[in-house]
């Protein structure tokens, strides 16, 4: 790789980690072309990226970015997952690390600080945020439906009444 491809790795990876609310660190040693593809896929379908990284050129990429902190941990085979939900990229990498021994999880960054593995660990068992939206709706709606219900209720008890009463006439007639 010749040094304006250097350039260009780390100008791309500053991109990507300035936009990017999570970053998860691990160290990849052992697996095969098939695992690495397992897991880029299912981390792109969590709405990740993985990427395998070569440690001097993510440290340079990390300068001046929020992750800052991480230089620490690129040491060894390591490749990173990041997302811009905080909790998607921990969830798929921590779900793959615990089903595959090869992959080790290091530690990572949450807006713009370190965090060990246990924290990692965390974040994974966090609902995502999109569950977290859908909740939120599910509250905000509830006492409209509640107060719907409530407004029905005479008019459906009404017209209960109303067709009991028919039905009566309609018996004695």
């Amino acid at each position: 790789m010749d040094r304006a491809q250097k350039q260009r790795v780390v100008e791309a990876l500053q991109q990507d980690l300035a936009g990017t609310g999570c970053v998860v660190v691990t160290h990849q040693s052992g697996l095969s072309v098939a695992e690495v593809t397992v897991l880029r896929r299912q981390v792109r379908d969590a709405g990740a990226s993985y990427r395998v990284t070569k440690n001097r050129l993510v440290k340079r990429a990390l300068a001046g970015t929020p992750f800052e902190p991480l230089l620490s941990l690129f040491t060894g085979p390591t490749a990173i997952a990041f997302s811009d939900d905080p909790v998607a990229a921990a969830k798929v990498v921590v779900a793959y690390a615990n089903r595959n021994d090869k992959l080790t999880i290091v530690g990572g960054g949450l807006a713009g600080r370190q965090i060990d593995v246990a924290e990692v660990r965390e974040l994974a068992s966090l609902p995502s945020l999109d569950a977290l939206r859908g909740r939120l709706l599910g509250l905000l709606q509830a006492p409209a439906a509640r107060l719907a219900r409530v407004l029905q209720a005479p008019a459906g008890q009404v017209a209960r009444v109303l067709a009991a009463h028919a039905e009566n006439q309609g018996e004695s007639a």
